[in-house]
C-alpha cells in the first residue's frame, strides 16, 4: 500500500452544494433562497404576523390574573429527603433547611423558601425548617419521631396595618 492509493469508501464524503453557479445547477441566480421580501432575509419574520388578519392573540379574549407577588417554593417530596439520607448526602442528626438542602444538591435553588410534601416515605428521625409544608407531610415528619418548623415565605411583606418591632 502507497500513499497516493490511498482513497476513501464511495460516498464517504458529500460534495458541497455549489450555490450561486448558473440555472443548470438548480441553486444558481437566489441560491435556494427564493425571491425578495421580508421573509428571504434571515431572521426578521414576525412572530404572531398572520399576513394581516387579526393575529390569533388579539382575537381571543383575555381571562384570569396572574399574581406577580406569589410565592414560589421549591418542592421537596419526603421520598426524596429519605434518599439523600440514605446516600449520605444529608445527616439527619442536623437541622436541615433550605441552605444545607441546596449545598447538598437536594433542590437546586431555594426560590421563597422550601415547601415539604407527602410523596413518599420518611423514616428517619429529622429536624427540618422549611418555608412551607402539607398537612399529611407535617403528620409523617412527626410519626417518624422527627419535628418540623414553618417559617413562612423568604420574601414575605408584612400585612398592611401590622405592627412592627
Amino acid at each position: 500500500m502507497k500513499l497516493n492509493q490511498l482513497s476513501d469508501n464511495p460516498q464517504a464524503r458529500k460534495a458541497p452544494k455549489r450555490r450561486g453557479r448558473g440555472i443548470g445547477s438548480g441553486l444558481g441566480k437566489t441560491s435556494g433562497h427564493g425571491n425578495k421580501g421580508q421573509r428571504s432575509r434571515s431572521g426578521v419574520a414576525l412572530k404572531g404576523f398572520e399576513g394581516g388578519q387579526m393575529p390569533l392573540d388579539r382575537r381571543v379574549p383575555k381571562r384570569g390574573f396572574k399574581n406577580i407577588f406569589r410565592a414560589d417554593y421549591a418542592e421537596l417530596n419526603l421520598g426524596r429527603l429519605q434518599a439523600a439520607i440514605d446516600a449520605g448526602k444529608l445527616d439527619a442528626g442536623k437541622p436541615i433547611d433550605a441552605a444545607v438542602l441546596r449545598t447538598a444538591g437536594v433542590i437546586n435553588r431555594g426560590r421563597d423558601g422550601v415547601r415539604l410534601l407527602a410523596k413518599g416515605e420518611l423514616k428517619a428521625k429529622v429536624n427540618v425548617t422549611a418555608a412551607g409544608a402539607s398537612k399529611a407531610a407535617q403528620a409523617a415528619v412527626e410519626k417518624a419521631g422527627g419535628s418540623l418548623t414553618l417559617t413562612g415565605p423568604a420574601g414575605k411583606r408584612s400585612e398592611p396595618g401590622a405592627a412592627s418591632d
